[in-house]
């Protein structure tokens, strides 16, 4: 009720404040380029050593890959550009290109040890994905329209998804495990903030059931193989913040749309399937007197999951030439994950001018995961129940700047192996001009 009234408060102020300078001359014309131009970005460099099996069947045989050597692997998680642009009277632009895993090297070339035949080279693998393209229209704070490629805040990791936003060297697995992470569609968003609230609604495209499965719940149906993302079905998200409590923001985000035929032609046959998504969430982030701790609950709920999962099954099966994206495994009728981390920054504790600035976090984190919490199938996908612990340390040099280390351990139960690991990171995320 309180936010209602903030929400309809500050929407007549804003009324009032376009009716009062609808007569007058704008100043924003006055800005030079630089002051509209804003760039910045964040990256994210990973190196780890991993003390468990590689093998792709180390699920399916783990007796086989117990005592497997370790295996290292340095990376490139995320490197990205964003740019904006101001063009005056509350019109706005911006733009997030990212190189995912260092971007994608591939080129044609003439083979001379082929008789001089064009040869196709792959150099190196990676994605290159336009995350963020949106034009935005503020009328005042408390209300924003925003169209175009937009993040989809549901979850706490895709709202706060920057890598000095959380301290494991990698994004929070349960979260980026279960849905599209970073969660990005083409979509329309009414947005705004109030003194202690910040809301938004969002109308987007809905995902696509084929591209389910075991391992992965919903990740990958927010993306398409064609130059146009599929719209046969409609979806909604929203997210509302509080920071009522200083140092305390708490946080709820949902989803629903339908998922399934939000595919070209597949499935006409089967009018009563809709495949329902329902995504709720709640996280929360607390900020104070040195201790910086963060938690998360997920949970969603999948209707026609068994429909659907028999359905893409008999497609692999009856047609070994489909081409089709489906992952060819059963869907989970719910999934869940919840978490938490907590840092204490050693720093605060010590007077000194030349630490200024300067953080050093303890951290440890603990979290639960299983894209099959509730299926027929459970028992084929035993190793989809996780549970993670991390202890490490993040170096905060400056505000942008931030340099990891942990011990990781992804556990399962009988008879799977569990996973250990040690990994260094450093990461950067900012503006460098805005």
């Amino acid at each position: 009720m309180k936010l209602f009234f903030e929400l309809v408060v500050a929407a007549l102020a804003c009324v009032v404040s376009i009716a009062a300078t609808a007569q007058e001359p704008t100043t924003d014309t006055k800005k030079s380029f630089l002051d509209r131009f804003h760039i910045g970005g964040y990256g994210e460099v990973a190196l780890s050593r991993n003390f468990y099996s590689q093998h792709f069947n180390r699920y399916k045989d783990p007796e086989s890959y117990k005592n497997d050597k370790s295996h290292g692997r340095f990376d490139l998680p995320h490197v990205v550009i964003n740019i904006g642009y101001d063009f005056g009277k509350g019109w706005t632009m911006g733009t997030e290109i990212e190189f995912e895993h260092g971007g994608t090297e591939s080129a044609v070339e003439i083979d001379a040890d082929e008789s001089g035949e064009y040869e196709a080279e792959t150099e190196k693998g990676g994605e290159v994905a336009l995350e963020q393209f949106w034009i935005q229209k503020s009328f005042c704070k408390a209300f924003n329209l925003r169209v175009g490629e937009i993040v989809v805040p549901v979850g706490g990791t895709n709202a706060h998804h920057m890598p000095t936003e959380f301290f494991t060297v990698l994004r929070p697995e349960g979260e980026s495990t279960l849905f599209p992470c970073t969660w990005h569609q083409v979509g329309i968003s009414v947005w705004g903030k109030t003194k202690d609230w910040k809301y938004e609604l969002q109308f987007l495209s809905g995902l696509d059931a084929e591209r389910f499965g075991a391992h992965e719940f919903v990740k990958y149906g927010a993306t398409s193989p064609y130059e146009y993302k599929i719209a046969n079905r409609y979806a909604g998200a929203v997210r509302i913040d509080n920071s009522s409590f200083p140092g305390l923001r708490l946080s709820a985000s949902g989803y629903y749309g339908q998922t399934f035929k939000n595919t070209e032609a597949r499935g006409a046959e089967l009018k009563n399937l809709t495949g329902d998504l329902l995504i709720g969430s709640v996280d929360f982030c607390y900020d104070n007197f040195n201790l910086l701790v963060r938690g998360n609950f997920d949970y969603a709920t999948l209707g026609d999951a068994d429909e659907m999962t028999k359905f893409f099954m008999n497609l692999a099966k009856h047609n070994t030439q489909d081409g089709s994206p489906s992952k060819h495994t059963a869907f989970a009728e719910a999934a869940m994950c919840w978490g938490g981390e907590a840092g204490f920054n050693i720093f605060g504790l010590m007077n000194s001018e030349k630490l200024e600035g300067q953080k050093l976090y303890a951290f440890g984190r603990f979290e639960y995961y299983n894209t099959m919490e509730k299926s027929n199938y459970d028992i084929m996908y035993g190793q989809t129940k996780r549970r993670v612990f991390a202890l490490g340390v993040n170096y905060f040099p400056m505000k942008e700047l931030v340099v990891k280390a942990q011990y990781h351990n992804r556990m399962f139960e009988t008879p799977y192996n569990n996973e250990p690991s040690i990994s260094l990171g450093i990461a950067y995320s900012g503006w460098f001009s805005r």
